[in-house]
């Protein structure tokens, strides 16, 4: 992988994200007009380090809320830090046990299968236009809530389904606040994205070539630092009620990917 396609995919993985097009989708997308080549296994890991620096983005963004849970935590008593906590956890279960049962599918998933991404690009472009018409949103996060939140966040391991579109879309059509909707969805992913890392790294699969530590590392910084601005920029487009045009976008993505797997 060249330096200036590392670069490019990076800053890709930290604009979508937040934003809710499906980051996953946006790179297997990318990778196939720059004529990568690599194998399903790869792809996913290269796209695996790409999402923790994401992850890194939102610790920085959130900084302030992290650490007033770990503070709240220490204080080991059952308070508002604790709740939110045992929310966290349970959002991630959907996600871990398909994860752990089904990793190999997933995987085949990845490296250039246009149509399927095509596909969920549609997936998420209904569930966003379904979040921007709904009206009632100034609930909590409440238990039950974030396990059907982490059902969707599962559902989005799939190339072309928006995590963060899919989970705040979720929320929203819940009732739940869109502001408290865009910090769950930020921040539920986090543990699992490090989650993922440990894995990898205790399992050995995750194996980089000296000539690729360069192109690596330069992805990653891109994709933190677009990941910073990302994430701001999407925490006041989903106050505002915003969601329709990103909707319009997946759908003319997605139709493009579909349109263009019959002609290629």
């Amino acid at each position: 992988m060249g330096l200036l396609e590392a670069i490019i995919l990076g800053i890709v993985q930290g604009l979508t994200e937040f934003l809710p097009v499906s980051s996953s989708g946006h790179l297997e997308l990318v990778k196939y007009i720059l004529g990568d080549n690599s194998v399903p296994e790869e792809s996913l890991t290269y796209t695996v380090v790409l999402h923790f620096a994401t992850a890194l983005s939102t610790l920085v963004i959130f900084r302030k809320e992290v650490f007033q849970i770990l503070k709240g935590l220490f204080q080991f008593k059952i308070n508002d830090e604790f709740w939110f906590c045992l929310k966290i956890v349970l959002s991630m279960i959907p996600a871990v046990v398909i994860g752990l049962l089904f990793e190999k599918e997933l995987e085949s998933f990845f490296g250039g299968k246009i149509l399927f991404v095509g596909a969920m690009l549609l997936v998420t472009a209904l569930l966003l236009l379904l979040a921007d018409r709904a009206k009632t949103t100034n609930k909590e996060v409440s238990v039950f809530g974030s396990v059907i939140i982490g059902l969707s966040q599962a559902i989005a391991m799939l190339p072309g389904i928006s995590r963060s579109g899919a989970t705040i879309s979720t929320s929203v059509l819940l009732g739940i606040d869109r502001n408290k909707a865009a910090r769950f969805s930020f921040l539920m992913v986090v543990p699992l994205i490090l989650g993922k890392i440990a894995k990898d790294l205790l399992g050995g699969d995750i194996q980089f070539a000296s000539e690729e530590i360069v192109p690596m590392g330069a992805g990653f910084a891109a994709a933190f630092i677009a990941g910073l601005v990302a994430c701001q920029w999407m925490i006041t487009l989903v106050k505002k009620s915003k969601l329709i045009y990103f909707s319009i976008y997946c759908a003319v993505v997605g139709v493009i990917a579909i349109t263009y797997t019959f002609f290629a």
